[in-house]
């Protein structure tokens, strides 16, 4: 998982769950006039970051080729839209890096915000090319090994993965390579030494904000495939504490409200987040199962947010589509196609998890191979994963 970042060694973590994270994102309009107000983005004009912003827009307006000023603003926008789940932001960064966007050499500040928004739209051979360019310039650019072991990671490549986290040393601190690794470790059959060589960073006052989300989500998410409830509720409260609001931490903890039938709470954590497709989705899972009525118009909406994006030949959220498919449209003959389109781009547990799930609701054990053999050779530890191989190896369809 994630979400998602492109900055310096002292700004990374704060970008890694954008990286993570999976976002729809918007084609970037560009009006003719700097009068028309085209939507009004989700803050106030009061906020510091909304101030900061506005005088960044107003110094790209005027210059647009000054790369500093454009290089600030896109990562603002692209830290906004972590935040808040609103994919406009991330079309707003687009657009401002569009004097460098087509370029076959830009700067490589720009290269890595490319590569960013690139990787969450799910173009990793693109955003990873990108990367390789930015690391031929700039070998100990700590931010775009980072991003590169999280893009091979969601690919299912570990070793290459690892092999990026590795050259982290001396680049970044102590705590970014051992997350970096860790996070690998912990779906590659090593949770335990995953949660002992963490765990003890939390009780480093100096792991702060993103930072500390970061560390105690993989804790949190870590414990949960391995069936320690009590650590994960734990390890998730923890995140909440820093109150900085983070979409990948949100969906990820409405997930595991969902997996313990807590649908009440995933309610009252979510019925403000309808922005995020995943994160409207989960709430109409829980709304469905406590057959609350504004369920049906969620479900409505997400279908069509679905089919624009299937329009505009977007693929970013396939998993959530097939999920969507198979739990609240009751398609699962659908649901398996995106869940197989989709396990052909990524593959991170979710991924395997939906699979897993359509091929048992189509009785298609074959569907299900490549997960199980993937569980297999990765030595995987997640115990629903094992249930639904088991489920589907044991049973004659």
């Amino acid at each position: 998982m994630m979400w998602s970042r492109t900055l310096t060694v002292v700004a990374v973590l704060g970008w890694l769950m954008l990286i993570l994270a999976d976002r729809v994102f918007s084609e970037p309009y560009r009006p003719t006039d700097d009068v028309h107000v085209l939507e009004r983005l989700s803050f106030k004009a009061s906020d510091s970051v909304a101030r900061e912003i506005a005088t960044l827009r107003t110094n790209v307006r005027e210059n647009p080729r000054a790369l500093a000023s454009a290089i600030q603003l896109a990562t603002r926008y692209i830290e906004q839209g972590r935040s808040e789940g609103d994919p406009r932001f991330i079309g707003q960064a687009q657009a401002v890096l569009s004097p460098w966007w087509n370029d076959q050499t830009p700067p490589p500040e720009a290269l890595l915000l490319r590569a960013t928004i690139r990787q969450n739209a799910h173009e990793f051979a693109q955003a990873l090319a990108d990367l390789d360019q930015v690391l031929a310039l700039q070998p100990t650019n700590a931010q775009a090994w980072l991003t590169k072991a999280a893009i091979l990671q969601v690919q299912a490549r570990y070793e290459d993965a690892r092999r990026a986290c590795q050259r982290l040393v001396r680049l970044a601190a102590t705590h970014v390579l051992l997350g970096c690794l860790s996070d690998i470790a912990a779906v590659t059959g090593q949770s335990e030494k995953t949660r002992e060589l963490i765990q003890p960073m939390l009780v480093d006052q100096r792991l702060i904000g993103h930072e500390r989300i970061w560390i105690t989500t993989i804790l949190a998410e870590t414990s949960a495939r391995i069936g320690s409830i009590r650590d994960a509720e734990q390890y998730f409260a923890e995140a909440f504490k820093v109150s900085i609001k983070d979409q990948y931490l949100l969906g990820a903890y409405a997930d595991f409200l969902l997996d313990q039938g807590r649908h009440g709470d995933v309610v009252s954590l979510l019925r403000s987040e309808t922005r995020a497709d995943g994160l409207l989705l989960r709430l109409a899972l829980a709304e469905q199962a406590l057959d609350i009525p504004s369920s049906t118009h969620h479900i409505a909406e997400l279908a069509a947010r679905f089919a624009a994006s299937r329009e505009r030949g977007t693929s970013v959220h396939v998993r959530e589509e097939a999920r969507f498919t198979l739990a609240l449209l009751k398609d699962a003959k659908q649901a398996l196609l995106l869940a197989q389109a989709n396990w052909n781009v990524q593959r991170e547990p979710a991924d395997a998890r939906i699979l897993l799930e359509t091929a048992v609701a189509n009785r298609d054990r074959a569907a299900a191979q490549s997960a199980i053999d993937w569980l297999k050779t990765n030595h995987v530890e997640d115990f629903r994963l094992q249930q639904l191989a088991k489920q589907i190896q044991e049973t004659s369809f």
